[in-house]
């Protein structure tokens, strides 16, 4: 481990010496092999940060890297779709998640290799970091933050910073 990596404990998610409170998926960490679309768990492993999406909106001064989430860009969550756990636009005849939501849950949005960029269908998209919609509260996959955390981290992060999720 180096200190760029974010480790997901017990008590929270470390990074740069500091702890920060986080959710993860309303299934628990499930190993890599175990981990199917659709089953809200958190893939234990290493994952690498592979990108950073933001609302130009409601977001500003974020690193150059940041890539700013349009009106029509989705997210494919639909094994059967050539562009499964990648983005798409709407309008998108498969199942997909919409990245600009009305609430601030996908605002800043960084992205991980999990089963990404040749996915394998059925093995689970979209494991983000992404701001929760409260303390406590379980998301369908991902590692959560409070807003202001999400933004330090974001950040602070670099090409070599990892995710990493035991289990």
């Amino acid at each position: 481990m180096t200190p760029l990596d974010l480790v997901v404990t017990p008590r929270g998610t470390r990074f740069l010496g500091r702890y920060f409170p986080c959710t993860i998926g309303r299934g628990g960490i499930v190993p890599a092999a175990a981990k199917r679309e659709g089953d809200g768990a958190t893939p234990a492993g290493v994952h690498r940060i592979v990108g950073m999406l933001y609302r130009p909106d409601r977001l500003a001064h974020l690193p150059d890297w940041a890539l700013p989430i349009g009106p029509s860009d989705l997210w494919s969550d639909d094994s059967a779709d050539p562009d499964y756990n990648l983005t798409a636009r709407a309008p998108h005849r498969f199942s997909h998640e919409k990245l600009r939501r009305a609430d601030p849950l996908y605002d800043l949005v960084l992205i991980t290799d999990w089963n990404w960029p040749h996915a394998e269908p059925g093995r689970g998209s979209a494991i983000f970091l992404h701001a929760w919609r409260r303390p406590g509260y379980p998301t369908a996959g991902c590692v959560a933050f409070a807003p202001q955390n999400l933004r330090w981290i974001a950040q602070r992060i670099r090409p070599q910073t990892r995710l990493i999720v035991r289990a």
